[in-house]
């Protein structure tokens, strides 16, 4: 949960989902922001299984997400998959998709 050493892999003005809120979250203090929030109302947990590059230069990572409210009861748990797109070697976006 170190946030500034994650924020020094991407873009200063990264593209993030924002999925509490449906929303997306631009630039590290959004970013920043965003992530604080979520660490104050749940306890995610992701852990990659998989991982390719596409054929447009996007890193796909499948994972396993296990989504806990913080009395530690799950919220969700399944696999999905995180689409990064690079840019100057950071990440410049980051999507969240459902796997097939």
């Amino acid at each position: 949960r170190d946030i500034g050493a994650a924020l020094g892999f991407m873009h200063a003005d990264v593209d993030w989902p924002n999925m509490l809120e449906g929303t997306r979250a631009h630039g590290h203090a959004e970013v920043r922001t965003y992530w604080e929030g979520q660490f104050a109302v749940i306890d995610p947990h992701v852990e990659p299984t998989g991982m390719t590059q596409s054929d447009d230069g996007q890193v796909v990572v499948d994972v396993h997400q296990v989504i806990r409210h913080l009395d530690g009861t799950i919220r969700d748990d399944r696999t999905v998959r995180h689409v990064y797109t690079m840019r100057d070697g950071l990440v410049a976006r980051m999507d969240v998709r459902a796997v097939d």
